[in-house]
């Protein structure tokens, strides 16, 4: 069954189309950074390997959060890699180990390329769709990746 919010299905399908791509730069970091703590060797592993348990975990919830508002909207969500991967604005390293600097720095990029993308996302939402619930979603999302981004900062710093 179908919403009935007062947007129209048109515009309920392009703004799912937007929130899966957001899913799917989401998934991206999250198998990233998953990677960087199976990987992370040397001096501060502990508290590096601590620190990447702990924001690949907000990851996930962040994740379900996404696949849930699709949800809402009335729309499937995606979930394989390969539809992920056909959508993410960001990009993998595969067969790359990167030193502990190199990771920090590699998800803070990215921390900050999708801080940049959902601050556009939320433009595009708010003038051609009016849609203040998913606006005020993608607000907290961002506020979390700049958080996110903070810590990482620091740790370069």
């Amino acid at each position: 069954m179908k919403p009935s919010i007062g947007i129209t299905e048109k515009k309920l399908q392009k703004i799912t189309t937007l929130l899966a791509v957001i899913l799917a730069d989401e998934m991206v970091l999250y198998n990233k950074t998953r990677k960087f703590h199976w990987n992370v060797r040397g001096e501060s592993f502990m508290e590096l390997h601590k620190l990447f348990q702990a924001q690949y975990t907000e990851l996930e919830e962040v994740i379900d959060l996404v696949a849930e508002r699709i949800n809402k909207l009335g729309s499937k969500t995606i979930g394989t890699l390969k539809e992920y991967l056909a959508l993410t604005r960001l990009s993998e390293s595969p067969d790359t180990y990167p030193a502990q600097k190199d990771m920090l720095t590699e998800l803070l990029n990215d921390h900050e390329s999708i801080i940049r993308s959902i601050r556009k996302d939320i433009e595009e939402m708010d003038e051609k769709y009016h849609e203040a619930v998913t606006i005020d979603f993608l607000t907290g999302l961002m506020a979390q990746h700049e958080t996110t981004a903070w810590v990482l900062r620091r740790y370069l710093d």
